[in-house]
């Protein structure tokens, strides 16, 4: 199905793409709207190491491998100059997004696009005045792609960055904020490990995945700890609704993948949904001074049961993904490590009235890295209780509160020495919206009780005004941002239990412009301070100690751009970002992260296939080095895709990445992939009789 016109002001980030998802506001399976249209539930460093923290007993900073004596290596979170253990890369995809709806969040229709993760509560994607980009179940099967990580590259503003190949830790910079100031959720639940490490998109397998939502710029009043460069919420698929789909795939590096979505309902009432994905790849070697092939194996699950029980909606939730991922060790060692994440949540959302509705939730989040050849180990657990109350005081006011308490158990081992600890938070919010004729207006106040790091009063105030028959928007946006110091910061090698969070001030500027009923434009200018940035203190060379302390401060200033086109035969985008991330204590560029960068992605159907070419255009990045720092040379990275629907059923689906077979590096001295082909075969039985 090809998208219709684009509204009067659908953004360019969350403009068309070939195929709008199934929506929201409303359960099929089980025949009822809910009382405020929800969609279906969305559950929803910087420690820095220098080159001796991995040679110390400690794990890496940058993507939590645990460090031993068979794994030393220098590394960073990639901020200041300060190093990176495995190196970051990340492959590609597509951009696309979704085709928005003018419209009040209580005269949501099913198939209007609604972005939840902005605001907590299902929204009109032209009511979000923040940035969002949302790529959609037809872009995911388009793209091919290999992890979730290569769906968000090709997006402005988001600079993903891995160390050598399939399933190698993944870091993902929004906005030239840390890696570590992202918060990553699935289905709503945060992943964000409490050791040291980073949330594995190179995990989330993209068969499990309906719909990601990512925001630009601070969300710490709704979402807590971490929300200083945005957040991303990764949806998973609901078989129910769409039927039973099988897929198989074979491509470059010996990669092979399966997978098998799908759901039944239980009668009027209740549905299952089910979802199993698994790949195995030899990758290729993971350092350019070693020739051994590292490989990677996964194996994910997804299991959701919903239900109306009375007048309330009931949902119990399990994701699961879990495998080996080898590597080469700072000697050049083969080392591997098995791994393990894994969220369940119970759900309960109640109408009150006829214009209310109260959820809670209960999840657990369990996440693991144990080392093969040592003992070595990062682990952590989080219980969260989560409980939301939403009115819709009117057709133009939308009023909401939420409280969130947290139980997490961190633990960690490396060379022999570890540490264990229990921390509890505390997040309470209040958020208020406003859309009245021209003026639309958010404003939300959260307060965070940190068991070691104390107190945090985090805000967003947001403001927008439409006008020029309703064709242009000019908007406004300020608020603030924490991270919260990890169990690594406060008790690992150079802990320090009294640390203060890391705390950002942002504020935006932008207008946003229907150029036709089919193009549309949108320009920004943004401004991020960041104070109290936890940085390794050197105390004594002789012998080597340090402390961690809330020391360093950064400043990121940028101008974003874009344009969406929506044709009946052709789709097409362009995003364009500068940025400029300093240490404000030299002004030195922030490691790894590119400066300038284009992206183009254009869609063409002739008849039953659908063509598409996403390109990357970046800038030279600073990485670390010795005795100074050293430059990675920018890049034209670029995929070529095809799907053809050979029958209302049956599709078939390429890709080659890396079209111009460029030789570039995302970190230095670590690999990336050459050109390749993959290739996939995607059977839906229902499809046909959807008549798609």
């Amino acid at each position: 199905m090809q998208a219709g016109p684009a509204g009067p002001l659908e953004s360019p980030e969350t403009g068309p793409s070939i195929e709008t998802s199934v929506a929201v506001g409303e359960r099929p399976e089980l025949g009822r709207p809910t009382v405020l249209r929800r969609p279906p539930p969305i559950r929803q460093t910087p420690t820095h190491c220098w080159i001796f923290y991995c040679v110390r007993k400690g794990a890496c900073t940058g993507c939590g491998k645990t460090m031993s004596s068979s794994n030393i290596a220098s590394c960073t979170r990639s901020r200041f100059p300060l190093i990176s253990i495995h190196g970051l890369w990340g492959a590609a995809t597509l951009l696309a997004t979704i085709v928005t709806t003018t419209g009040r969040a209580d005269d949501l229709q099913p198939g209007m696009n609604v972005i939840v993760t902005a605001t907590r509560v299902p929204t009109p994607a032209d009511e979000v005045l923040a940035p969002v980009v949302v790529i959609d179940r037809a872009t995911i099967e388009r793209s091919n792609a290999g992890d979730a990580a290569e769906l968000l590259r090709f997006h402005a503003g988001l600079d993903i960055a891995s160390n050598g190949g399939p399933g190698q830790p993944t870091a993902l910079f929004i906005r030239g904020a840390d890696s570590n100031q992202a918060l990553v959720l699935v289905d709503g639940i945060r992943i964000n490990p409490g050791t040291i490490g980073l949330p594995g998109l190179q995990n989330i397998r993209p068969d499990m995945i309906e719909r990601i939502e990512v925001v630009k710029g601070p969300r710490s009043a709704l979402w807590g700890s971490d929300a200083i460069g945005g957040v991303v919420n990764v949806v998973t698929r609901r078989g129910s609704q769409d039927g039973w789909i099988a897929e198989a795939g074979y491509g470059a590096y010996d990669t092979k993948r399966a997978s098998l979505n799908g759901g039944v309902g239980l009668g009027q009432s209740a549905a299952l949904d089910v979802g199993v994905s698994w790949t195995d790849s030899d990758g290729f070697p993971t350092r350019a001074t070693d020739d051994i092939d590292r490989g990677y194996d996964n194996l994910s699950a997804n299991v959701a049961l919903r239900a109306d029980v009375g007048a309330a909606e009931v949902t119990v939730q399990h994701w699961r993904t879990a495998g080996t991922s080898e590597y080469s060790d700072f000697f050049l060692a083969p080392v591997d490590q098995d791994y393990v994440t894994s969220t369940t949540a119970a759900e309960v959302r109640l109408p009150v009235g006829a214009a209310s509705e109260a959820r809670v939730s209960v999840n657990h989040l369990e996440d693991e890295i144990q080392q093969n050849q040592s003992p070595d180990f990062l682990e952590t657990d989080r219980d969260t209780l989560d409980a939301q109350y939403d009115w819709q005081l009117s057709k133009v006011h939308g009023l909401g509160v939420g409280a969130m308490y947290s139980r997490e158990r961190a633990r960690s081992e490396s060379y022999g020495e570890g540490f264990k600890s229990d921390t509890d938070t505390v997040n309470v919010h209040v958020q208020d919206r406003i859309a009245v004729g021209p003026h639309l207006a958010m404003l939300a106040l959260g307060y965070t009780d940190h068991e070691t790091a104390g107190s945090e009063v985090t805000w967003n105030a947001e403001y927008g005004y439409t006008f020029n028959a309703q064709r242009t928007r000019v908007y406004g946006l300020a608020g603030s941002g924490f991270r919260a110091p990890d169990a690594t910061d406060r008790f690992g090698y150079g802990g320090n239990p009294d640390l203060k969070p890391e705390r950002s001030q942002n504020y935006e500027i932008g207008v946003k412009h229907a150029l036709t009923t089919r193009q549309s434009l949108t320009l920004s200018a943004f401004h991020t301070d960041i104070e109290d940035l936890i940085d390794f203190t050197v105390l004594s060379y002789d012998p080597f100690e340090g402390i961690n302390e809330n020391v360093a401060e950064a400043r990121v200033e940028g101008i974003e751009a874009s344009w969406v086109y929506t044709g009946s035969q052709w789709q097409a985008r362009v995003e364009a970002i500068y940025q400029d991330p300093r240490d404000r204590a030299d002004d030195s560029r922030l490691l790894r992260r590119a400066q300038e960068s284009l992206t183009v992605g254009l869609t063409r159907a002739f008849g039953p296939v659908l063509f598409g070419l996403d390109v990357l255009a970046t800038g030279d990045r600073k990485d670390f080095g010795l005795p100074q720092d050293v430059t990675l040379d920018g890049y034209v990275l670029a995929d070529l895709t095809a799907q053809w629907r050979v029958t209302p059923s049956l599709s078939l689906i390429a890709r080659v990445e890396n079209l111009l077979d460029q030789d570039y590096e995302l970190a230095d001295t670590y690999n990336t992939a050459d050109r390749g082909l993959y290739v996939s075969m995607r059977y839906a039985p229902r499809a046909a009789n959807r008549g798609r």
